[in-house]
């Protein structure tokens, strides 16, 4: 059955209120906990992945990360992906449509769809080193003009700026604020910022705001690479709100859109630009596809995104995660602590005395991503974190009754 335009972002939003939000995160009571169980236990047994290629797959007590597969998009937007596969469109004309919806979501002047953040960030480079000034676009990744340097403060990186480089720009890593004001020159073609830098401030670490006065004064173009920040839902809008010139958003992870997409948002001009870079043109980013599907599902998931209830689907993480605790509790030398993070979700923070379970961190994690089910977590040398945003029903009781068996297990062998 064809759907009528538009009907995807009613569908979406007459499907997830509140109450059927609550009654998802409650049916583990009203089908039986057990029932619920043995069904994600079967999933995870005769999974595609083992039944055709022998690859086991991961129950996960982490977030949305990209080397365990990202996120689970939801059935609409498979089934908007699929219905996208039936016809051919113009690829031009389905990028600026897309790239009009999305900045009119994040309230900026242009944007345009990438794959994944890395994509972004490198066609954002990509746009500040060139413009749109085609023998400098046929240039990179080789520019051989002055105005060619990405400046960062220290606090800033992530592994993934490699990306500015990977577009052809020179990294300029300074330390102190008084250093970043004083490095930037007629070689400084962009300044490179980390929105999650925010959760963790310091006297001397910039904060996103600095970078944009800063950026402002000097006529430098800022970056804002938010790939992971969703949630709060309300960060679809308030680092395009600071005024930066280009934000990078991930299309997966919070939004649970294909996890092959990203975004690049902010001024037109070097929106522009950098779609020039992107595929279906043959420069920089030509290899960097984004199928038509893709687009539709991330545009459907955006639709989504921003007509779900928050603060219900927060509190079905929450529950699940209270949930883990309790069922973590009384295990000799294990202790599980239920908290918020600065993302403002629920999570749980696992240790354990060493003298009755003698492991570290980094074995238990091992062991148990070699056991059956197979479990991942954000592992540490102290013990570490377990998130629920990545659960569906039923994932968390599998879970407990999983690291329960485990860590009872391995405190009796010592005994």
């Amino acid at each position: 059955m064809r759907v009528k335009p538009g009907q995807w972002l009613r569908n979406a939003a007459a499907r997830w209120t509140r109450r059927e939000l609550f009654g998802a995160g409650v049916a583990a009571s009203l089908m039986g906990g057990t029932r619920v169980a043995q069904a994600r236990r079967t999933m995870y047994e005769q999974s595609i992945y083992t039944r055709l290629l022998g690859v086991r797959p991961l129950l996960t007590c982490r977030g949305h990360t990209t080397a365990f597969g990202g996120s689970l998009m939801p059935e609409e937007v498979l089934r908007a992906m699929a219905e996208a596969n039936d016809v051919f469109v113009d690829m031009k004309e389905l990028n600026d449509a897309a790239g009009r919806k999305i900045a009119e979501v994040m309230k900026t002047e242009a944007a345009m769809v990438s794959a994944g953040s890395f994509s972004a960030m490198l066609l954002g480079a990509a746009a500040c080193l060139t413009g749109s000034d085609p023998a400098k676009i046929d240039a990179l990744p080789h520019p051989t003009w002055e105005k060619r340097e990405c400046l960062v403060q220290k606090a800033h990186r992530v592994v993934y700026d490699r990306a500015y480089r990977a577009a052809g720009a020179t990294l300029i890593e300074v330390e102190t604020k008084e250093q970043f004001l004083n490095a930037i020159g007629p070689r400084t073609a962009m300044l490179a910022a980390l929105a999650s830098t925010a959760h963790r401030p310091r006297p001397e670490v910039l904060t996103l705001q600095e970078y944009v006065e800063i950026g402002r004064k000097t006529g430098v173009p800022v970056l804002i690479d938010a790939a992971s920040e969703l949630p709060p839902a309300d960060n679809l809008t308030r680092f395009t709100a600071l005024g930066p010139d280009l934000v990078v958003i991930s299309g997966g992870k919070g939004i649970l859109g294909p996890q092959s997409t990203g975004i690049l948002a902010g001024r037109k001009v070097l929106i522009d630009a950098a779609r020039i870079h992107a595929s279906p043109n043959a420069n920089i980013g030509r290899g960097m596809k984004v199928g038509k599907e893709e687009i539709i599902g991330l545009i459907v998931a955006i639709d989504r995104y921003i007509h779900l209830d928050h603060d219900a689907v927060i509190e079905m993480w929450n529950k699940k995660a209270r949930y883990l605790a309790d069922q973590l509790q009384a295990i000799p030398g294990f202790e599980a602590v239920y908290r918020i993070n600065a993302y403002g979700f629920g999570e749980v923070r696992i240790g354990w005395d060493r003298n009755v379970i003698p492991l570290t961190g980094k074995q238990a994690a091992a062991q148990l991503m070699a056991g059956n089910p197979r479990i991942t977590y954000y592992d540490d040398d102290e013990g570490g974190v377990l998130q629920t945003r990545c659960m569906k029903d039923g994932d968390e009781i599998f879970a407990a009754r999983r690291l329960r068996q485990f860590f009872t297990e391995a405190g009796r062998a010592h005994a």
